[in-house]
This record gives structure tokens, C-alpha cells and sequence, in this order.
């Protein structure tokens, strides 16, 4: 059985104003909207449906129950948070708790600028390690709603008027009144006639059906930096979802993947790459040619007595810094390659050497 009286954190002896006290206080902490727990929410709401009704507390306080169709928290309805007749004998009033809260935290709904805003568009773009290096310009093509050149973003048809909208009276929004167990609460909405908008076309223009955009293809040309790194987002602004009736369109977000390269691996600025050598190269030092990533070699010299995994770097041979200023390093790792066939020579050579001490 449910301990309605510990769920509101009161004795059972509260008064009907200490319990509904108790129930704000915990509706405001717990509630959905405010990123309380809805489970927790919902036992608290139930638990104040019983305890502010003389009749069903009292059956609650005899029976440990209260025998009432559909259960607690609900009302004939049938729908959560709709709420029946209260303590005092209010006649039914069914409303949202998250309605209510946003009474109390702010008066307006949505801005009219946000319902004319087109949408954000994100698209994903590879590129080659090799691209890094300075830069490049990729072309995509993007199917999305552009502004409507017949009635340039207006929605009507070219030549004809725009007419006040009669629900609003020209202002874009319209008053909603609300009436809840804790009174009556007006809030401005966005009028549903005219979007918003405080006009309608008196002929809406035949190629958008009044939307002021088009569905169509749109070529975008999108500079991506040198020294980028995969994850990176690059924001091409008014590139999205055209705005409603002239809105403002939405941004355009491109996240950049680097290929992986065959040869080098990408360490931030700093790229590393293996290079195999030999037995004497490693003993007595040398100079060979290593590969860099604009596809030529510079010359690197092997210290003498180089062992297998020793690190050479190479500075300014990485890839360039974002900021703009310098490059990274390339790192060399030599790995002393061991012979698996030998010749006869060979191995009378190493058998002299081996006689040597080495």
C-alpha cells in the first residue's frame, strides 16, 4: 500500500493548506519540464489527488484505498494529469501540468521569428589526409526548400495584396486563457491563422501555395581550411532550410572526416610513419630517402648504433596548424629489418663478424 503521507512529506494529521503547500513545493522540484523525474512526479500528483478530497482521505484513512473507478490520478477521462473535482468542489477542469508551469515561468510561446526560421541542415564530408596539407573547396548539391522567386519569399501572388489577418488583428498572436484548480492563466500564442505572420495573402501565390519556398536542388561551395581534423564542424551561415514568407534560412553545418591514410598515421599536428632498415644500416649509420605527405622524399640520416624503434623527428613536415601559424612534426620510427634468407656470403660474412665479438 502506498504511503500517500510520506510521499507528500506530511503527518497525517496536516491540514487540507499544509498538504497543498507540501504539493507545490514538490511539484515544482520533480516536474518533467524541469528536468525532474516524471515517475516521482506522477506519485506525487496521485498522492495530492487522494489527500486534498475530503472523501476519498477519508476512505483512504479507513481502508488504506480509495474506491473510485479508473484509479487515483485520473479522471473520468481517463487521461493523465487530467484532474476531477477537487476539495473544494470545483465543477472538472482538465489541463497539463506542463502547460501550467510554463504559465508560471514565462507568458509567450514560440517566437514568431523561430516559426518563419528555416532549419538547420548537417551533412557529413570525407576528405583525403593529403588535403590537410592547404586546404580545398568541395561542391555538394543539396534537395531543400529555397526561397520561391515567383513571389520572392512573400507568399502571395506578384501584383496582389496582403490582408490583416481577423484572428489576430495584425499582430501575429492571440491570447489563450486558461482556467486550473490554481486559477486562471492567460499566455500569448502565435496565431494558428496566419503563422504569425499578422497578414495573409488575399491571393496565395500559385507556385508555394503561400509558403514563400520550394522544394529544389541548391549547388553549395563549401571552403574547407588547412589543418583541419576529422569531427571538426565547419558553419556555412543561411545555407539551410529557406525561412517561411521571407524568414530567415536556416545555417548549414558540415562535419569533416579525414581518410585514413595508408602510409602516414595522424597524431593532432604530428604525423608518424615506419621505416624500415637494415642490419648495417643501423649499426654503422646512413642516409636514406623518407616519403613525405606532398608525395616526395627528403633525405634522413640514421645515427650510428640507431636500435629497432628508435624515433627520428623531422620538424615543419606535419600537418598545418589550424590557427594558421606553422606545421607539425614527422615522426620516423625505424625498425631494423632481420634477414630471413641469407646467402652463402652472407653467412660466412656474419659468421667472421660473430667471431669479432658482434
Amino acid at each position: 500500500m502506498k504511503n500517500y503521507y510520506k510521499i507528500l512529506g506530511v503527518s497525517r494529521d496536516a491540514t487540507s493548506e499544509e498538504i497543498k503547500r507540501a504539493f507545490h513545493k514538490l511539484a515544482h522540484k520533480h516536474h518533467p519540464h524541469k528536468g525532474g523525474d516524471a515517475k516521482k512526479f506522477k506519485e506525487i500528483n496521485e498522492a495530492y489527488q487522494i489527500l486534498s478530497n475530503k472523501e476519498k482521505r477519508t476512505q483512504y484513512d479507513r481502508f488504506g484505498q480509495v474506491f473510485e473507478e479508473g484509479g487515483p490520478g485520473f479522471s473520468a477521462q481517463g487521461g493523465p494529469w487530467a484532474w476531477g473535482k477537487g476539495s473544494e468542489g470545483e465543477p472538472d477542469i482538465e489541463f497539463d501540468l506542463g502547460d501550467l508551469f510554463e504559465d508560471f515561468f514565462g507568458g509567450r510561446q514560440t517566437k514568431k521569428q523561430d516559426i518563419k526560421k528555416g532549419k538547420d541542415i548537417k551533412v557529413d564530408i570525407e576528405i583525403p589526409l593529403e588535403a590537410t596539407l592547404k586546404g580545398l573547396a568541395k561542391e555538394i548539391t543539396l534537395y531543400k526548400t529555397i526561397f520561391c522567386s515567383r513571389c520572392q519569399g512573400k507568399g502571395a501572388e506578384p501584383g496582389t495584396s496582403l490582408n490583416e489577418c481577423f484572428s489576430c488583428r495584425g499582430t501575429g498572436e492571440v491570447q489563450q486563457i486558461k482556467r486550473t484548480f490554481f486559477g486562471s492563466f492567460t499566455r500569448w500564442g502565435v496565431c494558428p491563422e496566419c503563422g504569425g505572420e499578422g497578414q495573409k495573402p488575399k491571393n496565395p501565390c500559385n507556385v508555394c501555395k503561400g509558403e514563400g519556398r520550394v522544394k529544389s536542388q541548391e549547388d553549395i561551395r563549401i571552403v574547407i581550411p588547412a589543418g583541419v581534423d576529422s569531427n571538426q564542424i565547419i558553419k556555412i551561415a543561411g545555407k539551410g532550410e529557406a525561412g517561411r514568407k521571407g524568414g530567415e534560412a536556416g545555417d548549414l553545418y558540415a562535419r569533416i572526416f579525414v581518410k585514413k591514410h595508408p602510409v602516414f598515421e595522424r597524431r593532432g599536428d604530428d604525423l608518424l610513419i615506419s621505416q624500415e632498415i637494415s642490419f648495417s644500416q643501423a649499426t654503422l649509420g646512413d642516409e636514406i630517402e623518407a616519403p613525405i605527405l606532398e608525395g616526395t622524399k627528403i633525405l634522413l640520416r640514421i645515427p650510428a648504433g640507431s636500435e629497432s624503434g628508435k624515433v627520428l623527428r623531422i620538424s615543419g613536415k606535419g600537418i598545418p596548424r589550424f590557427s594558421g601559424y606553422g606545421r607539425g612534426s614527422l615522426y620516423v620510427q625505424l625498425l631494423v629489418k632481420t634477414p630471413k634468407r641469407l646467402t652463402r656470403k652472407q653467412k660466412e660474412l656474419l659468421k667472421k663478424l660473430k667471431e669479432e665479438g658482434l
